[in-house]
């Protein structure tokens, strides 16, 4: 079809005496003039999309997902070294002493990491695990520190949730 499309417009004959269902327009093009082709030319509306029944019958459109946490480049953890521990502020109904640490990734990305459970012995330099997750009353912070993994040490005494804070299962008395 588009090869006879073509054909036909190399020819000699105008566009409209091979298309008559087609409008075309001259316009000026330095020293020559080209047909162009107008399709709908007295319509308000633009060329319809597809009818409610079309739609539904096709393939639905396969959503991209949000990448919650792209510093971490599909990884699942990523080791990094502590630059800076931060004391922040949740948002508003909230109130406590958060515990932050700036940390500069293997691959050279800089984020704030929040640290889980109560007490931590890191300090600056130390190397630390960092995993996706946010700190949901912290503002800009999205990702979250591994405990029980490198220089982070598990939360001592924990009973509940070890798993998630490194602590190991106490031994039976």
């Amino acid at each position: 079809m588009l090869a006879a499309f073509r054909a036909l417009t190399r020819t000699q004959r105008p566009l409209t005496a091979v298309f008559p269902s087609l409008v075309t327009k001259l316009w000026q093009d330095g020293t020559r003039t080209q047909p162009r082709t107008l399709l709908r030319q007295f319509h308000a509306s633009p060329i319809p999309s597809a009818t409610l029944n079309q739609a539904t019958r096709r393939k639905p459109r396969v959503k991209r997902r949000v990448v919650k946490s792209p510093l971490l480049q599909n990884n699942s953890q990523k080791k990094g070294v502590v630059t800076q521990l931060i004391i922040g502020k949740p948002k508003k109904p909230n109130s406590a002493k958060r515990k932050v640490a700036r940390v500069k990734m293997s691959n050279g990305e800089v984020v704030q990491a929040y640290i889980p459970g109560e007490r931590h012995t890191l300090q600056e330099h130390s190397v630390v695990m960092v995993r996706g997750g946010r700190a949901q009353d912290l503002p800009g912070v999205r990702y979250k520190i591994v405990r029980g993994a490198l220089d982070a040490q598990a939360v001592v005494g924990r009973m509940s949730g070890r798993s998630k804070y490194g602590a190991k299962k106490p031994k039976k008395q």
